[in-house]
């Protein structure tokens, strides 16, 4: 049982860091409060990560692992509602590791590595999110030109890329803060979609419209992907 202790170890720092990157953000973390968070010595985190570089790689690899399986379901989707639950599935992986987005700027500034491997993955998505376009295209959900999806994508990945950015601007106090999490994910959802609103076909127009409103008119996690009748 003991060569399980370092293991163990390693991943209560792992998951301690990250409660504390999303609730601070990562610039306001030092090692020290960490360690002193999990009631080690430094040394002893020092042992398993021997700079907080390595804390946000580790942090980010699970990330990146994460979403990239969750990117291989988009070209399942088929119309408005699919897209939805797409992407609000999206948002919650971000919501998950939302240290990253706020502060994304200012990690990549300082992590060669990190900025590599985020150029990576917004490629992924962005051919992800063109999966997407070309699968509701197919379905006769939505009508563009083959040559207006990678366009349409980028847009796309702009929005979703720097949704939590911005809620934090409007409101710094309370938009990164586990009680908005429902609130935050579904209006970003809803805005990323909204750009397909001029390309929709009629009837999932409508159902976008719908969604929206129930949106805005009841609390938050009253909309989540899936409670509402599809419509082909």
């Amino acid at each position: 049982m003991a060569r399980k202790a370092p293991r163990r170890t390693a991943e209560r720092i792992l998951e301690v860091t990250l409660d504390l990157f999303n609730r601070f953000g990562e610039p306001n973390v030092s090692t020290t409060l960490i360690a002193a968070e999990l009631r080690i010595s430094p040394g002893n985190l020092y042992y398993h990560y021997p700079a907080k570089d390595e804390l946000i790689n580790a942090l980010y690899a699970r990330f990146e692992r994460d979403m990239g399986r969750l990117l291989e379901a988009a070209g399942e989707v088929r119309d408005v509602e699919d897209a939805w639950f797409f992407l609000h599935s999206v948002f919650e992986r971000i919501w998950e590791f939302r240290f990253l987005y706020r502060d994304l700027n200012d990690l990549l500034s300082k992590n060669r590595l990190l900025e590599t491997q985020v150029r990576g993955l917004l490629q992924a998505q962005s051919a992800a999110l063109e999966r997407l376009l070309r699968g509701m295209v197919r379905c006769g959900s939505l009508r563009i030109e083959p040559d207006e999806a990678p366009r349409m994508a980028t847009n796309m990945l702009v929005v979703l890329t720097y949704w939590l950015s911005y809620a934090y601007v409007l409101d710094p106090r309370h938009a990164l803060e586990q009680e908005a999490a429902q609130d935050t994910m579904l209006h970003g959802a809803r805005q990323v979609l909204e750009l397909l609103t001029p390309h929709l076909e009629a009837a999932q127009r409508a159902h976008l419209r719908g969604l929206s409103a129930a949106y805005r008119s009841g609390p938050a996690d009253s909309v989540a992907p899936g409670q509402h009748q599809r419509q082909h």
